[in-house]
């Protein structure tokens, strides 16, 4: 498995980098809002259900409640969109990714924005151990400055979802959600490569999208 954008590198892993806007790709915003929204609902039935067991609560007291916690949801959803677009400009518009595939997991690594993707494309270009004077400096510290990373073992995946338009792959583990993004061109190979190393429970819980 590879192309002008994955290398085969020394050590039997498949690399590649990945670079979109944050203000077109709007994957890492819903899954915010996805992880907010699922703790607004939990402390609303949090409430609710300690409540109702009290003698003075009735229907008009639940719809009320209900009324203002959804206003509030929607407040604080746009207010969770406005930061998100402030960190978009903070980091320059850009979200730039370096994963290492092989065949036991994959492993999400987000670059600082000083990192350029010339520059990891360079250095995966040359390949590892291979690499000498700058380059090998760049990739150096780009490897020490990985802002956060995600690490998913293919055998602990429960299930697998495709969103070719967006370009990612979502590898879903117990508490662990890992987004794997690829080229159009890269993309049927690298949702294949995954899929027949994930569990067959995970291969059957395939999620194709469209949007």
């Amino acid at each position: 498995m590879t192309s002008k954008n994955i290398v085969l590198r020394a050590d039997g892993k498949y690399s590649w980098v990945y670079e979109f806007s944050l203000y077109t790709n709007p994957t890492i915003l819903f899954v915010i809002l996805k992880i907010f929204g699922c703790i607004f609902v939990a402390m609303w039935a949090f409430i609710v259900l300690i409540d109702v067991g009290e003698s003075w609560y009735g229907w008009d007291d639940f719809f009320n409640f209900s009324k203002f916690w959804v206003l509030f949801m929607a407040g604080a959803s746009a207010f969770i969109t406005v930061g998100y677009y402030i960190y978009a400009l903070v980091m320059g518009g850009k979200y730039c990714v370096l994963f290492e595939m092989n065949d036991d997991g994959v492993l999400h690594k987000q670059m600082p924005k000083q990192v350029k993707k010339a520059q990891l494309l360079a250095w995966l270009g040359m390949g590892v151990g291979a690499a000498t004077g700058n380059i090998q400096g760049i990739s150096t510290a780009a490897m020490s400055q990985a802002k956060s990373q995600m690490y998913s073992s293919f055998k602990s995946v429960k299930s697998v979802e495709a969103y070719p338009s967006r370009h990612v792959i979502k590898v879903n583990s117990t508490l662990n959600y890992n987004q794997v993004y690829a080229a159009d061109e890269d993309f049927e190979q690298v949702l294949a490569y995954i899929l027949e190393r994930v569990p067959q429970k995970a291969r059957g819980r395939l999620t194709p999208k469209v949007h």
